[in-house]
């Protein structure tokens, strides 16, 4: 890459009065950079010239591509932002200062540890973005050509970086609809972090690439022919097809038991043609050519994607019988599709401002609104990645006006995109007119319309409960627990007493362990910890996913069949001791766990808090020993107690078959006024996945409450 082939390219597009100032920024960087090297034994130029230009294939301003060649200056060369700012002015100052600023942050993804900190660094990346939008395009192009000469790293290196780009860069590059950027970045990262599966894709690729082109040859020779005749000029192209999407879909479609030649958008074709009436005529004359197939209809014209995407997308029945896939779009949606918000960046430069820009990053302003509103990093982190980097459904309010939502969206989500105020009094919900439960999954085109109380009203802590699902999105949650901590500390403490209680005899903890969990949620009173639980700041099941994180994590699944459930214990210092559980508490990993020393029968694990260790005289003969990592399934007693009536058995069953349990052994026993008890044996892998259980198993209608117990607990071991 040379001075001239940027200029070329720049040429295509900006005025010659523009170009001087890329020319400029060339010549300083040069020098600056002058006598460094990367590690790839590239001269240090080659870099912020492959940026500018990947930033000119964008088409960008002439300050953008400036400071993308200037990106690296102020940071590698002692160069400061004020002697910038003298030669190159404020603007091409601001973006070189903003893109540094960017470079120092750290993206990689986090430890628990640095978990805080990997979030402050996003939250500035996204409010610099919200900024200025330029910053954040050299950004994306500096990590497309660092993923592009990624190989000089060492490969711990390269797999930390190709994770970040592919949990950061490329949904980011989704949401601004830069396709190209998008995709390139996807198929590096993919080829770093699974090189196996990914030569393994291009070459199944490869291997029908002659016989596809064939195909595609004769569809686009049969197509002209029908459209020359409709009186419809186009272009029409094979699309291709990239390895990680396909990749993608392979995946999918090995869970339906299929394979890569069932994939029928390996032949896909895209039809540029003039205006929106040709759009939908194209599409009239290939639905009368050959037959669509059912369901793969999307009208993107008529229903934008959020980031601006228009186009037609259909499937049909074409030549031999083999499936097609075809896009048709404008060229204008064509230069939209590839360019995303880039292509109206131009306004900028003093050209008419596009009218539909400040809709389609309206997400941005969303984004810096949720900035002045969510109080720690960690809570920003969440929301963008739940409410901005995943899939949008849209619905339509009574007034049919649009909102977006990410997909799995619910009513409740929808109530506090509209209002605050309207989710907080939320009392129904009707869909498309009919009356459906407030954690209905919304779908595209739903028409919600809220019903909500007339006096004053606050949200259900049910709504809170991650096991209950009733919301998707962190804005949601913000705004619930926002209300909650505005109620009386009293209050909080005493509601959260009773869910903490509620929590301890779902997994079987002693009262006394309180405090032990206030200290391990970082709370140093325990009444604290309680307002904290009562007005959702913790959540009864953060408390068991504590208690299984302090276990090694689990080993990744191996072709051998699972150990036993003893082997998934260690006991300290000693080596080739046999053990088993104890039968009186039923340990699982995520319980505080100790040996007894038995005199015949080797070591025999109890909880920590189980009465016949809480109660042992010769405590000479407990051993300390923890949990190793293991895929075993444990047995775990529970007992329901509920109001006896028909099909209570069959609800508690299929949501235990929902969470993939399986139930060994179930008694059940009626009580005194048409009460019963339902006692259950079932195979857990961890505390986490028993109180996710067990909160399920305690909202069916009818049951009073749920417990873990064990099945000898006032028996002392045997020696």
């Amino acid at each position: 890459m040379n001075l001239a082939e940027l200029l070329k390219k720049a040429k295509e597009y900006l005025p010659e009065e523009k170009l001087p100032l890329v020319e400029d920024a060339y010549a300083f960087a040069a020098k600056a950079h002058e006598g460094q090297v990367r590690k790839s034994g590239d001269a240090y130029i080659e870099h912020p010239l492959q940026v500018a230009f990947i930033l000119a294939e964008q088409q960008f301003d002439a300050s953008t591509l400036a400071a993308a060649l200037l990106h690296d200056v102020p940071e590698n060369c002692d160069v400061s932002l004020d002697e910038i700012k003298t030669r190159f002015g404020p603007e091409v100052a601001k973006l070189v200062d903003g893109t540094t600023k960017l470079g120092k942050l750290s993206l990689h993804a986090p430890s628990t540890a640095n978990r805080a900190s990997h979030a402050e660094s996003l939250r500035k990346m996204l409010v610099a973005m919200a900024e200025d939008l330029r910053v954040v395009f050299i950004k994306l192009a500096d990590r497309l050509h660092n993923m592009r000469t990624l190989k000089a790293l060492t490969p711990e290196m390269q797999r930390s970086i190709a994770q970040e780009t592919l949990e950061i860069y490329t949904p980011l590059a989704h949401r601004l609809g830069i396709w190209g950027l998008k995709w390139h970045l996807e198929d590096l990262s993919f080829r770093y972090l699974e090189p196996k599966k990914y030569r393994h894709v291009a070459s199944l690729i490869a291997a029908r690439r002659a016989q596809r082109e064939e195909y595609i040859a004769r569809i686009i020779k049969v197509l002209e022919k029908e459209l020359k005749q409709a009186g419809l000029r186009a272009e029409i192209s094979g699309r291709p097809k990239h390895i990680y999407s396909i990749y993608q879909k392979m995946e999918r479609y090995a869970t339906q038991g299929k394979d890569f030649d069932d994939i029928y958008d390996l032949l896909a074709l895209r039809i540029l043609v003039g205006t929106v009436a040709d759009c939908y005529n194209v599409l009239g004359v290939i639905h009368s050519l050959w037959r669509p197939l059912s369901g793969q209809f999307d009208d993107f014209i008529a229903n934008p994607k959020p980031n601006g995407y228009q186009a037609l997308h259909t499937a049909v029945m074409s030549l031999s019988n083999m499936p097609l896939e075809v896009q048709i779009r404008t060229r204008e949606m064509h230069h939209t599709a590839e360019y995303g918000v880039a292509a109206h960046w131009r306004y900028k430069e003093g050209e008419k401002k596009d009218l539909h820009f400040e809709e389609r990053i309206s997400w941005l302003r969303q984004l810096v609104d949720w900035h002045r509103e969510l109080s720690g990093a960690e809570e920003f982190l969440e929301s963008v990645k739940t409410d901005i980097f995943i899939d949008q459904v849209f619905v339509y309010t009574p007034k049919g006006e649009i909102i977006d939502l990410p997909k799995g969206a619910t009513p409740l989500d929808f109530a506090y995109r509209v209002h605050t105020e309207l989710g907080n009094r939320c009392t129904g919900a009707k869909v498309n007119g009919k009356l459906v439960p407030l954690n209905y999954q919304l779908n595209n085109g739903d028409a919600v319309e809220i019903v909500a109380s007339k006096g004053e009203k606050g949200p259900s802590r049910d709504w809170l409960n991650p096991h209950l699902n009733y919301t998707k999105t962190s804005h949601a949650r913000t705004k619930m627990r926002q209300w909650f901590s505005h109620q009386e500390r009293a209050e909080n403490i005493e509601r959260g007493r009773e869910l903490l209680e509620k929590e301890m005899r779902h997994l079987g903890i002693r009262p006394t362990e309180r405090e032990g969990l206030a200290k391990m949620f970082k709370y140093d009173s325990l009444d604290d910890f309680l307002a904290a639980i009562g007005y959702g700041g913790v959540s009864t099941h953060h408390i068991a996913l504590k208690l299984t994180a302090q276990q090694p994590p689990p080993a990744k699944p191996e072709a051998a069949p699972p150990k036993p459930p003893q082997s998934a214990i260690r006991v300290l210092g000693v080596e080739d001791l046999v053990t088993h559980l104890a039968r009186c508490c039923r340990p699982v990993p995520g319980d505080r766990i100790i040996g007894y020393v038995t005199r015949s029968r080797g070591v025999t694990i109890h909880r920590k808090d189980c009465y016949n260790v809480v109660h042992e005289d010769e405590k000479e003969r407990l051993i300390a020993v923890e949990w190793e990592p293991t895929d075993a399934l444990f047995p775990v007693n529970i007992l329901v107690e509920a109001w006896d009536r028909v099909g209570l058995i069959r609800d508690i069953t299929t949501i235990v078959a929902e969470e993939g349990l399986n139930i060994t052994t179930m008694t059940s026993t009626p009580q005194d006024g048409n009460k019963v008890t339902e006692n259950f044996t079932l195979q857990a892998k961890d505390l986490a996945q028993l109180s996710r259980l067990m909160a399920k198993i305690d909202g069916i209608r009818g049951v009073i409450g749920v417990s873990r117990i064990g099945d000898e607990a006032t028996t002392k071991p045997k020696p």
